[in-house]
């Protein structure tokens, strides 16, 4: 029996997705001063303009992990989820060599079918339902039957 796995609707189609956090931290001038938000957003969208429906960008208000704003969350494209990719969650996007890193690694495919560079590995982080998940313990304090 042959089991054929078989991707339906929207998610058939699905390009690589910048989820762009803007809520109450991320893209807040008061708490990051010496990050032109509006700027890194705009460099964004102009890459998804340029990539001929490979990247898409969306913001969104808070994603959770305030104390690593700017927070952006890399979704992959169908190709890469089959190949194993994940969403990709980035924190601390600060700075112009994150920015760079992240676009040259989504336009090379991001999730699943590029390797990111080791500097923007720096920046990856936990999703907070994952760490929380964590939090409750895997065997902390749990008797071992």
């Amino acid at each position: 029996m042959s089991h054929v796995k078989a991707t339906i609707g929207a998610a058939r189609d699905r390009t690589c997705t910048l989820v762009v956090c803007r809520g109450c931290c991320c893209g807040n001038p008061r708490k990051q001063p010496h990050v032109d938000h509006q700027w890194q957003l705009d460099q964004l969208r102009a890459a998804a303009a340029e990539s001929a429906g490979r990247l898409a960008v969306r913001t969104t208000d808070c994603l959770g992990p305030c104390g690593q704003a700017n927070v952006i969350v890399v979704q992959p494209a169908t190709a890469g989820r089959a190949k194993g990719g994940r969403a990709t969650w980035i924190g601390w996007a600060n700075d112009d060599d994150c920015m760079d890193d992240l676009l040259r690694w989504v336009a090379a495919g991001g999730p699943g079918l590029a390797q990111p560079s080791a500097t923007l590995e720096l920046h990856f982080i936990r999703p907070p339902g994952e760490v929380r998940t964590r939090a409750r313990g895997r065997g902390r304090g749990r008797a071992r039957r």
